[in-house]
C-alpha cells in the first residue's frame, strides 16, 4: 500500500506572498514611511487585528461599501460579532477614547503600520490582504495641520524615490453646508433612473453615489452639483489656507470636485495620491479630516486628520518606474571556514559582528571554499572572511572584497573594527 500524496496548500485568493528579493523592498519601503512619520512627531501603536464589528459599521459607515460588502465578519466563540480591520482610523479613535488620550496635550498624533483587509475582487494592486502606514492628528481642528498631513505623505513617497504620481485634492465640506448640498445632490440623483441598490445608497448618502465607479453611473452624474460650489465661508476659508500653506512648501496638487473617496467620515479636506503606472488601482495612498467621527464613536466633539499609504501599492508604482529601494543583498559579510577547528572561531566572528551591528552570515555545512563562496555571492555580500589553517595559525582572517576581487590579511583580534571600517569606506 502506498501512501497517497497531499496536495499543495496555496496562499488565499488576493493574499500576496512576499518573498525575496521582493521582500526586502517591501521593508525599506515600510520603515521609511514608518521613519518619516516619527521624524514628525507621531507616535508608534499597535493596534488589533480584529475589533467588535460595531466600530467600523459606526465608525466607517454602513453605506460603504467597505462595511456593506467587503469586511471579513464572524461570530467568534462567545458569539460576538468581530471583524478583521478593515482600515485604521476607526481603531484609532476607539484606542483614543478608551485610554483617555484625548486628555492631555492636542493634537494626538498616532501613527502605526500592518496588514487590512477587505473582501474585494482581487486584481493588480488590489488585494484582500492590504499593506497600510498610517498617521492620525487627533483634536485640533487647524488647517495647518492638514497641511502638515498632506506634506508628510508626499515626502513619504518622495523619500522612497517616487517622482511619477500626483496629489488630487478637494473639500467635503463640514456640518453648516453639507446639509444644504445634500438636499441639492439627492434632488439631482432622484431624476436618474437609478437601480434599486443605487437609489437606496442616494438616500442614505448621496455622496457615495459620485463614487460610483460603474461607466454608466458615471455618465449618468457627469453633471451632478458639486460640493466645492456649495462650501460656507468657514469650509472655504480652512481649504485656501491648506492650499496656500502647501504651495508654500513646495507640494504640488489638483483640485479633483468630484472626489469622495470611500469612507463615510471624511469632511473639509480630503486628498488622495494617485500614479498612473498603476492602471485601474491607481490610488496609492490619501486620506482626510473627519469632524464628527469621534462623537459618533462615544468620544468627544473633536476633529482629526489622518492618511493610510498603500505599501503594497508604492512598491508597485516603483516597480512601474523601474525604480528600486533595496540593493537585494541580505548581508554585508559572509563568513568561509575551511575545517572544524576554523568554523568554531568563525561562529564567534560573525556573532562579533552581528553585535556591532553589521549583517553578517557564514557558510554552514561542509561546503568546500567554491561552493561557499557561491553562497557569499548569492547572499549579495561586500566581503567574504576566509579562515582557514594558515589564517589560525597566525592569527589572521582574509578579507576578499566581492566588488573588485582584491582581498588582504587583517589580524583576527581586530577583525571588528578594521571590517567596519571597510564597510564605511564602501558606502
Amino acid at each position: 500500500m502506498t501512501d497517497k500524496k497531499l496536495s499543495k496548500i496555496a496562499a488565499p485568493k488576493g493574499v500576496p506572498d512576499y518573498i525575496p528579493p521582493v521582500s526586502a523592498e517591501f521593508i525599506t519601503i515600510r520603515d521609511t514611511f514608518a521613519h518619516q512619520v516619527r521624524l514628525a512627531g507621531y507616535d508608534h501603536i499597535e493596534l488589533p487585528i480584529f475589533e467588535e464589528t460595531a466600530l467600523f459599521a459606526r465608525g466607517v459607515g454602513e453605506s460603504t461599501d467597505v462595511v456593506s460588502k467587503e469586511m471579513y465578519t464572524f461570530a467568534d466563540r462567545g458569539d460576538r460579532m468581530v471583524t478583521l480591520r478593515p482600515e485604521g482610523t476607526a481603531g484609532v479613535m476607539r484606542v483614543v477614547i478608551e485610554h483617555n488620550l484625548d486628555r492631555g496635550q492636542l493634537p494626538v498624533k498616532l501613527s502605526y503600520y500592518g496588514p487590512f483587509f477587505r473582501y474585494e475582487r482581487p486584481q493588480a494592486g488590489r488585494y484582500r490582504q492590504l499593506q497600510q502606514v498610517g498617521v492620525e492628528a487627533i483634536g485640533v481642528d487647524d488647517p495647518a495641520l492638514d497641511a502638515e498631513v498632506i506634506a508628510l505623505a508626499d515626502r513619504c513617497f518622495r523619500s522612497i524615490g517616487l517622482s511619477g504620481y500626483r496629489l488630487e485634492l478637494t473639500s467635503l465640506g463640514d456640518s453648516s453646508c453639507r446639509p444644504a448640498y445634500r438636499e441639492k445632490l439627492q434632488e439631482f440623483l432622484f431624476t436618474l433612473p437609478l437601480d434599486d441598490e443605487t437609489r437606496r445608497r442616494a438616500e442614505i448618502n448621496p455622496l457615495r453615489v459620485l463614487d460610483d465607479k460603474r461607466p454608466e453611473v458615471k455618465e449618468m452624474t457627469a453633471e451632478a452639483p458639486l460640493m466645492l460650489d456649495y462650501l460656507s465661508d468657514e469650509s472655504r476659508s480652512h481649504f485656501e489656507t491648506v492650499t496656500g500653506l502647501l504651495e508654500d512648501l513646495g507640494v504640488r496638487y489638483q483640485i479633483n470636485p468630484r472626489m469622495v473617496r470611500g469612507l463615510d467620515y471624511y469632511t473639509k479636506t480630503c486628498f488622495e495620491f494617485v500614479h498612473d503606472g498603476l492602471g485601474a488601482q491607481s490610488g496609492i495612498g490619501g486620506g482626510g479630516r473627519y469632524d464628527g467621527l469621534m462623537a459618533q464613536l462615544g468620544g468627544q466633539e473633536l476633529s482629526g486628520i489622518g492618511f493610510g499609504l498603500g505599501v503594497d501599492r508604492a512598491l508597485l508604482a516603483l516597480q512601474a518606474e523601474q525604480k528600486s529601494v533595496s540593493d537585494g543583498s541580505r548581508v554585508d559579510v559572509f563568513g568561509v571556514a575551511l575545517g572544524s577547528v576554523a568554523k568554531k572561531r568563525m561562529v564567534l566572528l560573525v556573532d562579533a559582528l552581528r553585535a556591532a551591528g553589521i549583517r553578517a552570515d557564514m557558510s554552514y555545512g561542509d561546503r568546500g571554499l567554491k561552493g561557499a563562496m557561491k553562497g557569499a555571492d548569492r547572499a549579495g555580500a561586500k566581503f567574504a572572511l576566509v579562515l582557514g589553517e594558515s589564517e589560525l595559525e597566525t592569527g589572521t582572517v582574509a578579507v576578499k572584497n566581492l566588488r573588485d576581487h582584491e582581498q588582504e590579511t587583517i589580524a583576527l583580534e581586530s577583525a571588528v573594527e578594521t571590517i567596519s571600517a571597510l564597510i564605511d569606506n564602501e558606502a
